[in-house]
């Protein structure tokens, strides 16, 4: 038996068989120490009296002391010995061994193997001074622990396979677990999973430590993360206080840590899903029959059966749910909307260029400078769709909107018979689109007042002729004061919706003089 493998108990041991009368070859029979060593012990035990029954065992240190430092073993340099400051670099980096090995023969030309690689890794990590902690203690109802885990890969209803995420929630006190699996780790899908596992646990913890997710905190830092517009809404409305992990530092959530690591374990291991409903129905059944009712190796008790006692201290959910929604930042463009998640809202035009904010819920969308409230609009239900408020617009685009098909319609009925006729026609065109001319044709009562329009309109049909521009010519000559003559017959017209006759196009000049006298 080599020394370098003994215990300070196997010397002490032998020492007990050496004065009952035991032999070498008992003790190395009794599989204490070899013949060699035990000889060698004998010897020393001869030499300080330590085999008469009369004295004392010695203490540890007096063997440790004759005994002296083991021999060490003939040790060789080795071939890493030249890159051991870069390796211990590298180990301080976080660098795998498998990467380094890569890198010292890609870049320094190193010809050995990954074993002398792996040889000098438990050497420089054994010298390294490792860092003392400590396991938090939590009170019943104190906090929970939230954090995200990748899950399995599912069809998505848009047809493309993508992957899940587990969103888990385990209350510190007693290890019970929230575990819901959601399409993405967006700021709604956070706040969502939230509101349904405050509703799984029918009350709410004071507190709920999470990482340093951009979901929930937008600048990460020691001391003063800035919280999440929503998730700071989504605090205040349960009643809970918000407790960030510094960054990089996740051992301060090792609860739910490990919670996402026995989920994937446990849970996920060797079974199927149809797709995302039946994963989340299987993972709530998962979590009262099993997880739930497990001896948890910490506690040593069943999370249920602690949740228990701890959910009677919890807060109370609040009788009305908060309503949750997620901020984003958008900008007003000269078209006088905001674009968000392919969709666009309108905002008034006087704040064209300028940046608002969006809360968005699960029905509305609303938009806001600064904190001033400026539109609120439904939520959209597909892609490109525009959510547009008239008065948004500028004047005379509202003008413009404002006058469609049915106030020309009306508007020429207030003027008369005549009117009404030529902005039909004028509006059944079945090649050009002419709503701007029938908006021209009704302006036209403004100045010179609906009987002159009326007039007007009546000599233009008479000589087949309603077009905005022939009863603009008509008012400002005045021609609409005098009495119409025998009006152009149809027989001029053909067939065709284009054809005249030879002599209607030869005598354009003078018919453009009938319309005016």
């Amino acid at each position: 038996m080599a020394r370098r493998r003994l215990e300070m108990h196997h010397y002490r041991q032998a020492l007990v068989r050496m004065r009952q009368g035991d032999s070498d070859r008992d003790i190395a029979a009794a599989r204490v120490m070899g013949r060699r060593m035990a000889a060698r012990l004998r010897e020393l035990a001869h030499q300080h009296g330590w085999l008469d029954a009369a004295n004392a065992l010695p203490e540890d240190q007096a063997i440790t002391a004759a005994l002296g430092q083991p021999k060490r073993a003939r040790s060789t340099v080795s071939t890493l010995e030249a890159h051991r400051e870069r390796i211990q670099a590298w180990v301080e980096q976080g660098v795998g061994g498998v990467a380094m090995w890569a890198a010292l023969k890609r870049e320094h030309g190193y010809s050995g193997s990954y074993s002398a690689v792996r040889r000098m890794l438990v050497d420089v990590r054994g010298s390294q001074p490792v860092e003392a902690t400590c396991r938090l203690h939590f009170d019943p109802a104190d906090a929970a622990q939230v954090d995200f885990g990748a899950g399995p890969m599912l069809q998505h209803p848009d047809g493309t396979t993508r992957r899940t995420w587990a969103f888990v929630m385990t209350l510190c006190f007693s290890r019970h677990q929230y575990v819901e699996f959601v399409w993405d780790q967006s700021a709604l899908s956070w706040l969502g999973c939230h509101r349904r596992a405050f509703e799984w646990f029918g009350a709410v913890p004071a507190r709920v430590i999470i990482d340093n997710a951009k979901c929930a905190i937008t600048k990460a830092c020691m001391h003063d993360p800035t919280v999440q517009r929503a998730y700071a809404e989504c605090a205040e409305g349960y009643g809970f206080k918000i407790d960030p992990c510094p960054p990089y530092d996740p051992q301060k959530k090792g609860i739910v840590e490990s919670g996402v690591k026995y989920v994937k374990g446990n849970f996920l291991a060797l079974r199927t899903f149809r797709d995302l409903a039946d994963l989340n129905e299987q993972a709530r059944a998962w979590v009262i029959h099993e997880a739930g009712q497990r001896n948890h190796g910490t506690t040593r008790r069943a999370p249920l059966a602690l949740f228990e006692l701890e959910r009677p201290l919890m807060q109370a959910l609040p009788d009305i749910a908060p309503d949750l929604g997620s901020w984003h930042r958008v900008t007003v463009h000269r078209d006088c909307h905001v674009k968000f998640e392919h969709m666009l809202y309108s905002a008034p035009f006087t704040l064209v260029g300028k940046v608002l904010w969006l809360r968005a819920t699960d029905g509305a969308v609303a938009l806001y400078e600064d904190y001033r409230h400026v539109a609120t609009h439904p939520k959209g239900q597909r892609a490109g769709q525009r959510m547009t408020v008239r008065d948004h617009l500028p004047p005379k685009a509202q003008a413009f909107f404002a006058h469609d098909r049915v106030w020309l319609a009306g508007q020429a009925q207030r003027v008369g018979a005549a009117c009404a006729q030529l902005i039909e026609q004028l509006l059944s065109d079945r090649v050009l689109e002419r709503l701007r001319a029938a908006q021209g044709v009704i302006g036209l009562g403004k100045t010179y007042g609906p009987a002159r329009l009326e007039a007007a309109c009546a000599r233009a049909l008479a000589h087949d002729s309603p077009y905005s521009r022939t009863v603009k010519t008509i008012l400002s000559t005045g021609a609409d004061a005098t009495p119409l003559s025998e009006p152009l017959t149809p027989a001029a017209y053909t067939g065709a919706r284009f054809a005249r006759d030879a002599a209607s196009l030869f005598a354009f000049p003078s018919a453009q003089q009938d319309l005016l006298h």
